[in-house]
């Protein structure tokens, strides 16, 4: 079988803006949430003065599992999308992306 040709730098214009959206939503998702979760418009950051540390490490919790879910999902469709389009997978590294 023949080895074929990796082609990471396609990926890159798409996996930007990719990366951009996914981030966006997911700011918009957490905000939902949060709102959802203890029915505030503001989630407290950890500078916070007047919120307690299991809210602040409940809202990092929340945030950062949902901004997960969004980059992955949007990592997964723009590399499926490059290998349909171009018949190759965007990554010759296995693993992670950190």
């Amino acid at each position: 079988m023949a080895k074929k040709k990796k082609l990471p730098l396609a990926y890159k214009p798409l996996g930007f803006v990719l990366g951009w959206t996914s981030g966006a939503l997911a700011g918009l998702a957490f905000r939902k949430t949060w709102k959802a979760i203890r029915h505030e418009d503001d989630a407290p950051d950890a500078l916070d003065e007047d919120r307690g540390w299991a809210e602040i490490l409940l809202a990092a919790a929340v945030q950062g599992a949902i901004f997960a879910v969004m980059r992955s999902a949007a990592d997964r469709a723009g590399a499926k999308a490059i290998e349909r389009s171009t018949g190759v997978w965007p990554s010759s590294e296995k693993g992670g992306r950190d």
